[in-house]
């Protein structure tokens, strides 16, 4: 193994004993490389890799002062020493301030004195050199700690952007995501239109995302419910004292949503007090906070959300035309599940994935038979429904794949045969009940509804449903021959023969 490389120490004097003199006192610790003048220890400079320079500050040519200036401006990291017999001040201030001398080493010096000098300079030279490394390795790491921080921002705002509003081809949901993105990018005001439940709030998050506001922040409020106090402290905050038990400040959204985006849901159920004050807000971007006398303002988005049909309320004046004006710039009607039944196996196998990872439960799918009972059913609580049942439905599995056993049976006994029929319709026996038609006919609909209900949930076994119906197997084929109730295609093979 070869011996470690000693430190490089250039020694430059015009008088050749003082030469010998320093190199035989440096060099059991020290590669010493030694110059009788300025050019010689230039040269010496250009070919080795120097750590230290001592030098005579009284030379023929360039003093030493010259020469380690130019050094300085060439190699500012080695270590410039000067060895003097001249302690005039003004020499030493010319010293510093010109060539950045490290040391002066006055003469005579002695041996121990000049070893203590070149040690603490070449100490002096390797933490110049980690400390350069180090600075150039953290711009190197905050340049890709900053370039991954943006890859996650991006990723985040992607992860929640308009994909995360789920649609099969040809959806009714493309022309509403089109209207959504056109809109994304202009700083306007936003109203969604939808009923409870439709995704309001997801589409105003995937447009906040793709928005010129995507890294500020975006803060929500559903004011459905809510009395004209809670909501005026939840959104205007409050001043310490100003209710009972509030000991500090409280910052409302409309502050911590500066320069963000804040989303209202149930903006047509506000009382005409908080419509005025909202008003003043997207007019004005000023608020006063409870119990607080001065004028606070915010530059925020506003995106607003209602289930009711906010020009019929501005028409029977429930609600101020100025505000339904202001928040309108863009409006987004969302429509309800009933209406994009083709995108409820997408959604249904979606909300299966989520609530499978969240309770930590391993399953595969919904069977076809199963998705098919949900495509059928009208959803009048939309996606919010539609996530209870996939989770209900998981919850009671004990398969991999979810079958249309484990449906409720309300879903089950919806009918099959229709279009899904407008908001507020009923679906089930009552009806049916409410329905025309003759006794014998509405008789025949809710039996065949219950025959279909109870076949599915027992998984076709006939000798179970005919028992549990009182029956016979030949009495309950019948019907079915009768109504023409057929099982699904995995469940024929499954089921039981007498």
């Amino acid at each position: 193994m070869s011996a470690e490389k000693l430190p490089t120490v250039l020694l430059i004097d015009d008088e050749e004993q003082s030469l010998a003199a320093m190199r035989l006192a440096l060099e059991d610790e020290f590669d010493c490389l030694t110059a009788t003048s300025a050019d010689e220890g230039w040269r010496l400079m250009e070919e080795n890799y120097v750590e230290v320079i001592f030098c005579d500050q009284r030379m023929p040519g360039k003093t030493g002062v010259e020469f380690l200036t130019e050094v300085r401006d060439r190699w500012p990291e080695t270590v410039r020493i000067i060895i003097t017999g001249y302690t005039e001040t003004n020499d030493m201030i010319a010293a510093i301030n010109a060539a950045g001398i490290y040391q002066f080493v006055t003469k005579p010096w002695h041996p121990d004195q000049l070893l203590m000098a070149a040690r603490n300079a070449v100490h002096l030279f390797q933490l110049s050199r980690d400390h350069d490394r180090m600075a150039l390795e953290m711009r190197y790491l905050a340049s890709r700690a900053e370039s991954q921080l943006e890859e996650r921002r991006k990723a985040l705002r992607e992860g929640l952007g308009f994909e995360k509003v789920l649609r099969a081809p040809d959806s009714p949901m493309d022309a509403v995501v089109m209207q959504a993105r056109q809109f994304a990018s202009f700083d306007v005001p936003v109203l969604l239109i939808g009923e409870t439940g439709t995704g309001k709030a997801t589409l105003a998050r995937a447009m906040h995302y793709t928005s010129l506001r995507s890294d500020k922040p975006f803060r929500e409020l559903n004011c459905a419910g809510l009395t004209d106090d809670l909501l005026q402290v939840e959104l205007f905050g409050a001043r310490r004292g100003a209710l009972p038990g509030l000991a500090a400040n409280r910052i409302g959204l409309f502050q911590r949503a500066d320069r963000g985006t804040l989303f209202l849901g149930g903006v047509d159920t506000l009382s005409p007090a908080m419509q005025l004050a909202l008003l003043r807000v997207v007019r004005e971007g000023a608020f006063q906070p409870v119990g607080g006398h001065e004028t606070q303002t915010t530059n925020l988005r506003l995106m607003a959300a209602s289930q009711a049909d906010l020009r019929a309320l501005v028409a029977r004046g429930r609600f101020r035309a100025d505000l339904y004006h202001a928040l309108s710039v863009a409006e987004i009607t969302v429509p309800p599940l009933r209406e994009r039944r083709a995108d409820v196996p997408l959604l249904a196998q979606h909300l299966l994935f989520e609530a499978a990872n969240a309770h930590g439960k391993h399953v595969y799918a919904l069977s076809d038979a199963a998705l098919e009972f949900l495509e059928a059913y009208h959803w009048p609580g939309n996606l919010r429904e539609l996530k209870n049942e996939i989770t209900r439905m998981l919850i009671f599995a004990q398969d991999r794949v979810l079958g249309p056993d484990l449906i409720s049976r309300h879903i089950l006994q919806a009918p099959r045969d229709q279009r899904p029929a407008a908001a507020g319709t009923g679906h089930g026996v009552d009806a049916v009940l409410a329905a025309s038609g003759t006794l014998k006919d509405r008789v025949e609909a809710i039996e065949m509804r219950i025959l279909r209900e109870t076949l599915t949930r027992l998984r076709w076994n006939k000798s179970q449903a005919a028992a549990e119906l009182g029956l016979s197997r030949v009495g309950l084929r019948a019907k079915l021959d009768r109504y023409g109730i057929a099982p699904p295609g995995r469940c024929a093979d499954q089921q039981e023969e007498a």
